[in-house]
């Protein structure tokens, strides 16, 4: 997500305490083990408060009374919902990414650990909860993000797909090529399988973990050197 993010609809109806706000120690480029205790409970505040009624009906009201802080304390960490909101995407994404690179860690070259990267991280945001929050109940919260420009959490998957590129084409695995290219390239169809195959899954678990299979095949061959 980006600084530049859609307004949630609810945070500009809040002002913000006299006392001057700014983006602390929690600012959305951190890791989530850099962050205070406070800053931590913020953002599972956060995670309840969407879970519970969507992204668009988050306040920083709701955040604070669910962390337990005051609103000003609220305001020393984050200037509005929306960066809240930001750094928590950042935060849950993040998780899936690292997760995802740590099963596919035993891959024996570059392009088979991006690959089940890749496949693995698409199954674990389609299982995440606030994932599908957005989904079922506030999808045009992604529409900016599929249409018009990259977030922190996009720019953080690039980022990963490119050094794996690179990784596979120093074994000899991957393709010759542009790296930031080709990473953009496999973001383009990660993204919309991401976010549309349930549009053809019709919801059925085993069809889209089919679905899942065959994208990794795909994305294997994209990748496999040219003769």
């Amino acid at each position: 997500m980006t600084a530049d993010a859609p307004s949630n609809g609810a945070s500009t109806a809040e002002p913000a305490p006299d006392r001057p706000s700014t983006a602390g120690e929690a600012g959305s480029s951190a890791p989530a083990g850099e962050r205070s205790p406070v800053a931590l409970r913020i953002l599972v505040a956060a995670r309840t408060c969407v879970l519970d009624r969507g992204i668009s009906r988050v306040t920083m009201s709701d955040v604070a009374r669910g962390a337990d802080v005051s609103r000003t304390t609220l305001y020393r960490h984050y200037p509005d919902a929306d960066a809240v909101l930001r750094d928590l995407m950042t935060v849950e994404f993040g998780a899936i990414v690292s997760d995802a690179r740590g099963t596919a860690a035993p891959r024996a070259t570059g392009r088979e650990r991006l690959v089940e990267t890749v496949v693995h991280g698409c199954r674990r945001t389609r299982d995440n909860p606030l994932f599908r929050k957005i989904v079922d109940v506030d999808p045009e919260f992604l529409l900016p993000y599929v249409t018009a420009r990259s977030g922190q959490a996009q720019q953080l998957v690039g980022g990963l797909l490119a050094a794996g590129i690179r990784a596979g084409q120093d074994d000899g695995s991957i393709r010759a090529g542009d790296p930031e290219r080709l990473a953009r390239w496999l973001l383009l169809q990660v993204q919309a399988l991401t976010v549309s195959i349930g549009t053809v899954s019709a919801g059925d678990a085993a069809t889209e973990d089919a679905l899942l299979t065959l994208a990794g095949e795909a994305f294997d061959a994209q990748l496999c050197p040219t003769a």
